[in-house]
């Protein structure tokens, strides 16, 4: 089970520690508002890769401003403990930001891991990972499953 991490100094502290013991540290990150089989499957596929799982979660105001949704389903903090309560997730810290850029520069973890949406040259933090020697791997299954289809399938059957 992982552990929720508050400022981005305590985490710099923790990996750094964790490098200097030669683990490979594996970085991810999503909103998470509705967790299924997809960000399992992302997680577990981003751990597999390396030693420590840090996972980045978007807050409610960046969740918003990156216009999927007008609210979040499940809060922050409570996305927060439901991803770090995985097995695979051994990190997890909120961000504001709209992409994950700065947390990449202050933790320079070896593998940055991304979901099947991307492709490694498609990736929004590529030239910051590839400028600090990291890697970028693409993990988890095909990219049929989504937040935004659950809500509409909810919202169907409601209506039905």
């Amino acid at each position: 089970m992982g552990r929720i991490v508050d400022s981005i100094d305590e985490l710099k502290s923790i990996v750094d520690n964790e490098k200097n013991r030669g683990k490979t540290i594996v970085f991810g990150n999503g909103c998470f508002d509705i967790l299924h089989v997809g960000h399992i499957r992302y997680l577990k596929g981003a751990k597999a890769l390396g030693d420590v799982l840090i996972v980045a979660i978007n807050d409610d105001s960046s969740l918003v401003g990156l216009g999927k949704r007008k609210e979040t389903i499940t809060p922050d903090k409570e996305r927060a403990e439901i991803v770090a309560s995985l097995e695979c997730v051994d990190y997890v810290i909120l961000f504001g930001e709209p992409d994950v850029r700065n947390i990449l520069l202050a933790l320079k973890p070896h593998i940055h891991a991304k979901g099947t949406d991307y492709t490694e040259e498609t990736v929004p933090e590529r030239d910051v990972v590839l400028s600090f020697g990291g890697k970028i791997a693409i993990v988890g299954d095909p990219k049929n499953h989504s937040t935004r289809e659950i809500i509409a399938s909810i919202m169907r059957k409601k209506d039905a």
